[in-house]
This record gives structure tokens, sequence and C-alpha cells, in this order.
């Protein structure tokens, strides 16, 4: 569902940025490594070891073309996003925009009290095609809890609304939430493109009072209303 002050709406292809997001210890920056694919694309996941097999052979006649992908009916252009509310969960916050740093490493929020979530800004902005993507943090440096610190307590239909800067907003219902060890993240599971506009919530999970690091992650899927 959008709801806009202008009422407009256009279809759009957004290609999506493929990276594998590890909020280490929601406490530090996480520094995964970058990796390039083809075309060059930016992420955050440690490269792709160097298959071993011998290469393909060429085709002997040209591939036919790919046909052409419809976007979904409720596409939006492109406006990034200002803040969000989680009313089932009393949650929400103004949003950062975070990419990637120089070396590769991925930007995280910062870690305070009250510390805003971020978009991923190498991700669709809400109601563009593909998966838009926020992070947040499970606790604060003060012990306390953080902005994602209750998304395990979502279920099945419960609604994210997040605001952009041209005064839309989108909604999303909640439809599912997964837990990833962040040593086997589903990169394209969770950041592959999709067939209309998505989100994504993530944050730390699966925290070891031994070594007091956060093993895992926890995503919330989420599709359009």
């Amino acid at each position: 569902m959008i709801s806009s002050s202008s009422g407009r709406r256009r279809n759009l292809l957004v290609s999506t940025a493929v990276a594998a997001v590890l909020l280490t210890g929601c406490g530090a920056p996480a520094t995964p490594q970058a990796e390039t694919s083809t075309p060059p694309s930016k992420a955050a996941t440690p490269p792709a070891s160097t298959p071993t097999s011998s290469p393909t052979p060429a085709p002997s006649t040209p591939a036919s073309p790919a046909p052409a992908t419809t976007p979904a009916p409720d596409v939006l252009p492109k406006s990034v996003p200002i803040s969000f509310t989680i009313p089932a969960i009393k949650a929400g916050s103004e949003l950062l925009a975070l990419g990637l740093r120089d070396n590769g490493s991925l930007e995280v929020p910062p870690d305070g009290p009250g510390a805003p979530a971020s978009w991923y800004d190498q991700s669709p902005t809400p109601g563009e095609q593909g998966p838009t993507v926020l992070l947040g943090h499970v606790n604060a440096t003060d012990g306390g809890p953080g902005v994602f610190a209750d998304l395990r307590a979502l279920k099945a239909g419960d609604v994210i609304e997040v605001s952009r800067k041209d005064g839309t907003t989108v909604s999303f219902a909640v439809e599912r939430g997964e837990q990833y060890p962040k040593d086997d993240f589903p990169t394209l599971t969770v950041y592959g493109n999709t067939e209309g506009p998505e989100l994504r919530l993530i944050t730390c999970d699966g925290y070891d009072p031994a070594t007091g690091l956060f093993d895992d992650n926890y995503v919330v899927y989420a599709k359009l209303l």
C-alpha cells in the first residue's frame, strides 16, 4: 500500500546490489570484504573461491536474447527513505543512509542509546522493485535495547511503514523472520532481486555469553501491501 500527497505512481525496473550484511556484535562496525561481479557492483561479502573445473565451451549458435522483465504494477520512482515505524512493537526512528567504505567494508548504524536504524544505500528505495534493506542494532552500548530489539516479536501480517523524502509512505506486511549464522549468510535470498517491492530488516542474533558476540543475524521479510 502506497500513500502519497501527490498520488504519483509509475513502473520502474530496479537492479539490486547483492551484499552480505554482518553486523558484528551489534556494537562495532563490520568489515566484510567487497567482491566484484560482471558488470561490476559494490558488495559486502567475502569473495567467492575460483572454480577449478574447465570452462564450458561456447555454443555453436548465438543464444536467444532473454525476455524483458515487466515491472510490478505498484512500483514507485526512486525516493530515499527518511523514517520508519512498526506499530506492533512500538519501534521506529529516523533513517540514516549508509553504504560501503572505501575499503569495501560495510558501514553500520551508530550503536549508542536511542541510535536510529539505517537504509543500506546500495539497495532499492522503498516502493522500487527489489528488496529495500534496513539495518539496526538489537542492543545499545549501555546494555539497553536497540532500535531492532523486538524484531522477533513480529508476526505475519504486522505492518511496517516507511516514509520517503518525496512525501509518500510505503506500507509493507511482514511475511516471516529467519535466523542465519553470520558465516553462512544467504546473500542472494536476502539481497537478490524480487518481482515487486519488498523490505528486509536485519539485526544481530545468537548472542554467545562466552565471547560477548552475536554469531547470527535475524532477518525479517516483508512485502508491499
